[in-house]
């Protein structure tokens, strides 16, 4: 399947959200194969590169500021992510917790990465700002923000893809 966006979907997983846990125990495997993604903004003032696997597990969060953002990420450890330009360009939202560190381009205002409150030492990296090229496959999974608590607890894997990995090809 593909939205025009320049990034293939693959399978797709959701749950509802309602008063049963609404994210199924995944059973995610880092996988070793990685490649250079390099994305940034829509005008093109912060650029960025990553190192992940071309194949993207990524999570729709339906927490209220996920929501209103139509938020889609995947997410890598700190040490898999550079800024290459425009770091006097990025603006940084937060609330609640203040965990979670929103970040945007103060000239168009996109979101291309953040630092999710699920995994403060790594990044979550916006799909669709990826340059064409690099992605394989999109396998998309539903997290549920609403009840974030709940679902961290019932997710056996999502703060391991913040950690470094030791062993990658490229």
């Amino acid at each position: 399947m593909h939205d025009g966006s320049g990034v293939g979907h693959g399978s797709s997983r959701s749950w509802q959200c309602n008063a049963e846990p609404c994210l199924e125990p995944s059973h995610i495997a880092h996988k070793v194969e990685r490649v250079k993604h390099t994305g940034g903004c829509h005008c093109g003032a912060v650029r960025f590169e990553v190192w992940n696997s071309p194949d993207l597990l990524v999570f729709v969060c339906d927490c209220s500021i996920c929501t209103k953002k139509q938020n889609h990420h995947f997410i890598v450890p700190e040490n898999q992510f550079t800024i290459l330009q425009g770091l006097e360009n990025i603006n940084t939202y937060t609330f609640n917790t203040h965990i979670g560190k929103h970040t945007f381009c103060s000239t168009c205002g996109v979101q291309s990465f953040f630092t999710p409150r699920s995994n403060p030492d790594g990044y979550g990296i916006a799909p669709h700002c990826l340059d064409p090229g690099t992605v394989r496959s999109v396998t998309v999974e539903k997290f549920c923000g609403q009840k974030y608590e709940e679902t961290m607890k019932n997710h056996q894997n999502i703060r391991d893809l913040s950690k470094p990995v030791a062993e990658t090809l490229s």
